[in-house]
């Protein structure tokens, strides 16, 4: 007897949508047609916005107070150096002192409109940010 051979089985290549692209309908609306249409969910994710920029508005303002409230009392501090304590607080301690206040208020406010901004952003929408290479 002579035993039959059997063709091998048949291969088959399953496509599809890429994993990566799959995507079920969102749980939500996006925010942003919240927004859009002035709903109360639209006008509480504002007003958290508004309410985030200006604690960190008053925060810096009170950095900024604290800072020229102390001016008055190096003033009255008794003038020992040759370089009047003034000048030197009014010419050199302070501008640093602004700069850091101003950029703190800065990266803050960014921080806040970037976290805003994630929240009414669709990820599927969301564009690519600049992609870094890897360093070996």
């Amino acid at each position: 007897m002579a035993e039959e051979q059997q063709p091998p089985p048949r291969r088959e290549t399953v496509t599809g949508v890429p994993r990566g692209a799959r995507r079920g309908p969102p749980a939500h609306a996006p925010a942003r047609s919240e927004i859009s249409e002035q709903t109360t969910l639209g006008a509480t994710y504002v007003r958290a916005l508004m309410r985030s920029q200006l604690r960190a508005a008053l925060g810096a303002l009170a950095a900024l107070a604290l800072l020229v409230g102390t001016l008055p009392l190096v003033f009255l501090l008794p003038d020992t150096a040759s370089v009047p304590l003034v000048w030197v607080a009014l010419g050199l301690l302070v501008y640093p002192v602004l700069w850091l206040i101003a950029r703190w208020y800065v990266t803050r406010v960014e921080r806040n409109e970037a976290d805003f901004t994630g929240l009414v952003t669709d990820p599927a929408e969301a564009p690519a940010g600049p992609r870094r290479a890897h360093v070996r």
